[in-house]
Formats: C-alpha cells, structure tokens, sequence
C-alpha cells in the first residue's frame, strides 16, 4: 500500500466502529479487528521500544488520522465514534487510504514544529506512541515516560506503588504482604461494594516488558483458591490471550488482569503523579474554506 504501516488500518477501524453499532472502546475495537483480520497473539504483543504494543499503537494511529479527516469523533470518556462522513463511507481503496494519510500528514508537516510525532517523516510516524487523543502534539510523550519510570521501580516499589492505586481506587485495608514463596501473592485489599457486601481481593504486581502466560495466571489462582473473592494481576507489560480466556474461565474465582495500557489509563483518571493542564491545538480543517 504505501505509507506507514497503520494506514491498513482506516477501513478496518471505520468497519470494526459500524459492527459495535457506531461507537465502541479501544479494546472493543482492536477485538474485532484482530478477529475479522486473523491477527494472531504474536503481532498483538510485540512492543515498541517505548513500551507500547505496536498493534494497540497502529490502530491508534489510524483512528487519528480518521479524525482529522472526520470520519470519526473525538473521544469522549474514551470512546470512539463514528461521525456522519464515517457512517457514509463503506471502505477506503489502498490508493483512496493512502491519500488521505497524505493530505492530512502534509497539513502536520506545514502546520507543526518538526520535532513533534505527528510532523514526522512518513516511513517513520508509525514508530512513534500515538498521542492519547486528537491532539496533534505530542503531548502522549508522558505516557511513555511514566512507563519508563515504571520499569525503572524496583519491584518493592511497584508493589507499594501499585498499593496507592487499588487505594486510591476504593480498595481499603490494602497490604503488601511481601513474602516469598506465597505462590505470586504480593498483597491483599478489601473491596466494599455496599454496606452490606464486600470482597476480600488479592493481587500480584508484574512489573514486565513482555506478557503474562496463562501459566503464570493459573498459578496465582491456585495460591488465592480459598483465600479470597478476585484476584487482580497488575502488570506493566500484556497478556497472552489464553491467559485472558483463563482468568475469566467459569467455575473459579475471576481475576482482573490490568495490562501497561489500562495501567496508564487508570494514573490518568486518579491524576495520580500526573498534573493535568489544559491546552488548545490548531484545527487546520476550519481553516480550509478561507484559503481562496
């Protein structure tokens, strides 16, 4: 096709938001891509070298560029919509997909400084974090940066840092047991849901690069059978998807698996050792009818 590898990506995206009834979440989105599209689990965890998975990362940028093109919305709450030219349009031809990557990146590159991910040369944008939302800066810069301070943490550090995140969740009596040889238990929580019933929760702490093996998931509910409600495995890095099938197999107690990217998002929604500022970007579309 030509152009950064993402581009593949505008029909798919456009297709996968109409087959969720018009809007879904990033998740759901990649779910149905890599199901119609055969993508196996290999391709959906290789990670960029700033720790993202590179799939996750294509298919943000493809939904990028749609927006900027205005086939879809902006993200609200994290969802993504399809606007009205996206509902009308049924699929974009390789030459068609590789065009619109050319008039929108061409405004990036006269419109932008050229140190910023979207004003990159094109054989090189794909490798760049995809920014967070229709911003056109690159203002996504801090999320790989907080995942490289996550690696960075020594692994006592990411469990009491993981400790503050289910407490600031509305986890209480959350400990860090700190033992070894506890099957992978690193620390335990309650978790009320009303005055009436609550939840004895214990968690692992993987603070990874690579992905979690059903294995691994299988041991950590073999050390928490009997002793608590839901497992939660918090991890910097993915999942395989036999170990997503395995936490929520029937008849066992479930685990919540929190991957790297869902890891971030959840520091986004607590702010926490984030300070949110707000900024404005330059929408170089409503510009276009006053040229001439």
């Amino acid at each position: 096709m030509g152009g950064p590898k993402f581009v593949r990506f505008f029909s798919p995206v456009i297709n996968a938001l109409k087959e969720l009834g018009g809007s879904g979440r990033p998740s759901e989105v990649r779910d149905v891509i890599a199901l119609r599209l055969n993508i196996f689990e290999q391709d959906r965890t290789d990670l960029l070298d700033g720790g993202a998975p590179r799939f996750n990362n294509e298919i943000a940028w493809a939904r990028f560029y749609l927006v900027k093109a205005g086939f879809v919305d902006s993200s609200r709450r994290g969802v993504w919509s399809l606007s009205d030219k996206g509902r009308a349009i049924e699929s974009f031809s390789d030459d068609e997909a590789l065009s619109l990557f050319k008039l929108v990146h061409s405004e990036f590159q006269s419109g932008r400084d050229a140190d910023t991910a979207v004003s990159q040369p094109e054989e090189t944008i794909g490798e760049a974090i995809a920014p967070n939302d229709t911003t056109v800066s690159d203002d996504s810069s801090y999320r790989r940066k907080l995942l490289e301070i996550l690696f960075s943490l020594p692994p006592s550090g990411f469990e009491r840092l993981c400790q503050r995140l289910l407490r600031e969740s509305g986890f209480e009596q959350v400990a860090v047991l700190g033992r070894t040889g506890d099957g992978g238990i690193d620390g335990q929580g309650i978790l009320q849901i009303n005055p009436f019933v609550s939840f004895k929760v214990l968690f692992q702490c993987k603070r990874y690069t690579g992905t979690v093996s059903v294995s691994q998931v299988r041991d950590f509910r073999g050390a928490m059978m009997g002793r608590a409600d839901k497992g939660i495995i918090l991890t910097t890095g993915t999942f395989t998807s036999d170990a997503q099938k395995e936490a929520v197999r029937d008849g066992v107690p479930p685990i919540e698996l929190v991957h790297g990217e869902k890891l971030l998002d959840m520091f986004e929604s607590l702010e926490l050792g984030l300070t949110p500022r707000t900024t404005y970007d330059i929408d170089l579309h409503f510009f276009q009818e006053f040229q001439s």
